[in-house]
């Protein structure tokens, strides 16, 4: 179990590919003129430092006021899914699983009883044809 003062890599923020699918989002992936049509090279420069700029500046923002307030949320969302499966559905599954034995004694009693002679009757039946 992980505790709260155990060191976290501020390197490799994604080691699990959590959300490879975003990449690095980079000014060329979003934005593309085609041959022909090319705005000034200094526009299209400034264009690519001011994406950039906003884009990380946006996120940190919005990491600061929300970020935390979003990881405790999250964090109270699985402490409350653990609590259900810990208190509540391993329980039930517990029962479930006990009178599901009951069901399968009942149940192979009235196959052994009921249905395994009929079937020896018959088997022994087409045995004596086999002669």
């Amino acid at each position: 179990m992980k505790t709260i003062g155990s060191e976290i890599d501020l390197v490799e923020r994604d080691p699990n590919g959590i959300n490879a699918h975003l990449g690095t989002l980079h000014f060329n992936d979003v934005f593309g003129e085609p041959d022909g049509v090319h705005s000034i090279d200094c526009v299209w420069k400034l264009s690519a430092k001011c994406f950039d700029c906003w884009k990380l500046l946006c996120y940190n923002i919005l990491t600061v006021f929300y970020g935390v307030c979003i990881a405790a949320e999250w964090g109270c969302e699985f402490a409350i899914i653990a609590f259900y499966h810990i208190w509540i559905i391993s329980p039930c599954m517990k029962i479930f699983e006990i009178n599901c034995g009951i069901c399968q004694r009942i149940y192979s009693t009235c196959v052994n009883c009921c249905i395994v002679p009929c079937c020896e009757a018959f088997g022994s039946l087409f045995h004596a044809f086999k002669k």
